[in-house]
């Protein structure tokens, strides 16, 4: 090859469709461009284990850092294809603390046992709880909690999302029906659990998700957007937050450790 190329090795939630996303949109704006020179090419590995492989012929364990620091590099069009400068800076001000990861062994350990948190709303347990959880035993869940209760207002609509909490007559529709009976909650655990429980579910309007796919679960149990059968923790640290919330006095199973990982 006759130019230099940069190789990075990148870490993040849902990596590779982030990565595929991101590349895909800058690919289109540079072939939009209209210049002379050619501008830089990206490729990226499409799989873990093509991560891995790849891995190993550019990087040792030493090479992989983690902690709370960003890099960025800047180059010049006229440069393009050479790195010109690199920089690293710190959040937490000018000390910069890191520590050696391995990311092989990271690749190797696989998807990483989680929690979530399943609100069964009123109306939708007490008919469907049977086939509910035998679904959720052939999607490989665990349920390492469980709690038959009532709402509070304040609770119900701390499960709400921003835009419905900035409605009020959503809000109050919303909070009405989620306190007008018993709801089941239950704590899952799994791979990926956050993920693969709101790709279960599907859209909160159960039309939309009819439309997607009449398996989802608020396509089969959802009548509108108010009562579509059921609440899930929508990203990770809103899952630690569910936890500690309906289940504070702790759960039935040792490998669940989302609490206490948030909080360190």
């Amino acid at each position: 090859m006759s130019s230099p190329v940069l190789v990075c090795a990148l870490r993040g939630t849902d990596a590779f469709r982030a990565l595929g996303a991101a590349l895909k949109g800058w690919t289109q704006g540079r072939d939009s461009l209209s210049t002379g020179d050619s501008l830089p090419q990206a490729v990226m590995a499409l799989t873990p284990e093509v991560t891995f492989r790849q891995a190993i012929l550019f990087f040792t364990e030493a090479d992989f850092v983690t902690g709370k620091a960003r890099f960025y590099c800047v180059y010049y069009p006229q440069e393009h294809t050479k790195l010109t400068q690199i920089c690293f800076s710190s959040l937490e001000g000018e000390s910069w603390r890191c520590r050696a990861e391995s990311l092989f062994s990271y690749l190797q350990a696989g998807a990483q046992v989680l929690c979530t948190v399943l609100l069964i709303k009123p109306g939708v347990w007490s008919r469907r709880l049977p086939r509910i959880l035998r679904n959720l035993h052939l999607e490989k869940f665990s349920v390492v909690g469980m709690k038959h209760l009532k709402l509070e207002a304040a609770t119900a609509s701390a499960l709400l999302p921003c835009e419905v909490q900035q409605d009020p007559a959503a809000l109050e529709a919303h909070c009405t029906y989620l306190t007008s009976g018993t709801a089941l909650v239950l704590c899952l655990q799994r791979p990926n659990a956050v993920k693969k429980l709101m790709d279960l579910l599907g859209p909160e309007d159960p039309q939309l998700a009819q439309a997607l796919d009449p398996c989802l679960w608020r396509a089969q149990y959802g009548t509108s957007t108010v009562q579509n059968g059921f609440y899930g923790s929508r990203s990770y640290p809103v899952a630690a937050r569910d936890v500690k919330l309906f289940f504070p006095e702790g759960l039935c199973c040792a490998q669940c450790q989302t609490g206490q990982e948030e909080e360190v």
